[in-house]
C-alpha cells in the first residue's frame, strides 16, 4: 500500500516556538546552536517540599495576545493555551498565511488545527480545585471545566485564527504531538483540508503533577543544586527526566498548493508510523523491538532506506531504562551505522515537555537541516557504554543532512516516528 504522503507530497511552510531556551523561532535556533540549558529551579510554585525541584520553564516574556484574544477571555485561558497561541501565531505568520493580527487569513475556511498534548489545561484544573476545596464552589470559575479540557486547545486556536477546518486534539502521552502532526499531514494529503496548523503544547508544571512524578520515581532528584545540569540523556549519572513545558507548531501544506502561492517549503513530511509494546503503563519492553519496528515502518512508508538517514532526533528522556531501550532500537534498525549517524536529545536542553516532545524535535530537526548543524546533547559528560551512540555531546556540530528521523516514546509503551526530508524529498 502506498502512503498518502508518497502520493501527494506534503511540506512544512512555517514554524513557531515558545520554549525554555527561547520564545520565537530565532531565539530557539540560537539556543540550540549555543547549547544553552533551559532547565532551572522551579519558579511556578513552591517546590521546596519535593524531591524534584528543577524544571524546564518558559521564562522569557510571552508576546501580548490582546490583539488576538479579548482580555476577559485571556483571563480564563490555561497557560497551555497561551503557549499554543504564541507558537501557533508565529507559525502562521512565518508561513505567510496571516500578518501579526488576528483573523487576517485568506485561507481560514480551509485551515485545520491538530494539537498534541498530554495534560491540556491541567494547571488550570489544579488551580480551580484548590479554590474549590479552600473557598468553596461559588468561588470557582464557570470556565473551570472547559478551560481545562485537552480538547479545548484546538477549539481556542481555531477560534483565534478563524480556522473552520477540522479541529482535533490527540492525547497519547509523550507521542501526542508526533501523532497530531502525522494525522494533520495525512489529512492534508487526502484533501480533508487545504492546509493545517499542527503541533504540541504542554504546561504541566504544578505541585500536584510534579509530586506524582516524584512518587513514580520518574524525575531527576539528584541535581537540584545544579539545575542546568539536571537533564542528562545517555549520561551514566542520569537519574530521571526533568519536567518541562512549551509549545512548538508547524504549518503543513500540499507541496503543489504551497508552490502556487509562492510559499517557501522548509521540509517535506515523508513518513510516519506508530506502534505499541502492549507491555506496561510506564515502561517500554526492554527489548526495544516495537520502537525499532516503528522506525523501520516509518522509513518504509517514506520509501527511505536506513542508510540514507543523516540524523536522528532521539526521544532521550534521561530515564535510566528508556535511554537504553531506545539505544537498542537504534542498533537494531541501523546496525553498525548506529555508531556513525549523529543523534541527539533535545530534552537535555529543554527538559521533557511531554506531549509536545515530538513537535519540539521536528522543529529542531528542520532548523538543523537548514542551518547545517546538529543540536547537541548537553550534560552527557560520562556516556553510558550500554547506549553506545554518537549523541553529539556538549556542543552543536556542523553537519549537512537531508533525511532525518524524529523519534518519540510514551507512557503506555507507545512509539511514534516521523521521517522528514529536504523539501525536494531527496533521500541521498
Amino acid at each position: 500500500m502506498i502512503s498518502p504522503l508518497q502520493e501527494r507530497p506534503v511540506v512544512v511552510t512555517g514554524m513557531g516556538v515558545a520554549s525554555p531556551i527561547g520564545v520565537g523561532l530565532a531565539a530557539f535556533r540560537e539556543g540550540l546552536q549555543s547549547g544553552r540549558s533551559g532547565t532551572g529551579p522551579i519558579t511556578q510554585f513552591d517546590a521546596s517540599d519535593l524531591p524534584c525541584r528543577v524544571a524546564g520553564e518558559v521564562l522569557d516574556p510571552l508576546p501580548s495576545l490582546e490583539d488576538l484574544i479579548e482580555k476577559k477571555v485571556l483571563r480564563v485561558m490555561s497557560r497551555t493555551t497561551r503557549l499554543a497561541l504564541v507558537a501557533g501565531r508565529e507559525a502562521l505568520v512565518h508561513a505567510g498565511l496571516i500578518s501579526t493580527g488576528a483573523n487576517e487569513s485568506a485561507v481560514a475556511d480551509s485551515l485545520g488545527v491538530w494539537i498534541g498534548t498530554g495534560g491540556g489545561g491541567v494547571g488550570w484544573a489544579e488551580e480551580q480545585y484548590g479554590i474549590y476545596f479552600q473557598e468553596g464552589w461559588r468561588r470557582t470559575s464557570p470556565h473551570g471545566i472547559v478551560a481545562a479540557l485537552p480538547g479545548m486547545l484546538s477549539s481556542d486556536l481555531s477560534a483565534a485564527f478563524g480556522a473552520h477546518g477540522p479541529s482535533h486534539v490527540l492525547s497519547t502521552g509523550c507521542t501526542s504531538s508526533s501523532d497530531a502532526i502525522a494525522y494533520a499531514a495525512l489529512a492534508v494529503a487526502m484533501g480533508w483540508c487545504d492546509r493545517a496548523l499542527a503541533g504540541g503544547a504542554e504546561a504541566p508544571l504544578t505541585h500536584g503533577i510534579v509530586s506524582n512524578f516524584c512518587r513514580m520515581k520518574a524525575v531527576s532528584t539528584a541535581w537540584n543544586d545544579q539545575p542546568a545540569a539536571a537533564s542528562r540523556p545517555y549520561d551514566l549519572r542520569r537519574d530521571g527526566f526533568v519536567p518541562g513545558e512549551g509549545a512548538w507548531f508547524v504549518v503543513i501544506e500540499p507541496a503543489d498548493l504551497a508552490a502556487q502561492r509562492g510559499a517557501r517549503a522548509l521540509a517535506r513530511l515523508k513518513g510516519y508510523a506508530s506502534t505499541c509494546d502492549a507491555h506496561h503503563r510506564t515502561r517500554n519492553h526492554p527489548s526495544g523491538a516495537e520502537t525499532a519496528r516503528a522506525i523501520r515502518t516509518a522509513l518504509e512508508s517514506a520509501g527511505v532506506l536506513p542508510g540514507a538517514v543523516g540524523y536522528v532526533n532521539l526521544h532521550g528522556s534521561a530515564t535510566p531504562l528508556n535511554d537504553r531501550i531506545e539505544s537498542l532500537a537504534m542498533h537494531a534498525v541501523f546496525g553498525e551505522a548506529a555508531h556513525r549517524i549523529p543523534m541527539s536529545a533535545l530534552k537535555s536542553q529543554i527538559g521533557h515537555p511531554q506531549g509536545a516532545s515530538g513537535a519540539a524535535g521536528l522543529v529542531a530537526t528542520i532548523l538543523g537541516m537548514h542551518g547545517s548543524f546538529i543540536p547537541p546533547t548537553i550534560n552527557c559528560d560520562e556516556p553510558d557504554p550500554d547506549c553506545n551512540l554518537d549523541v553529539v555531546p556538549h556542543r552543536a556540530r556542523p553537519h549537512q543532512f537531508e533525511v532525518a528521523v524524529v523519534n518519540a516514546i510514551s507512557f503506555g509503551s507507545k512509539n511514534s516516528v516521523l521521517v522528514v526530508t529536504a523539501p525536494d524529498g531527496s533521500t541521498r
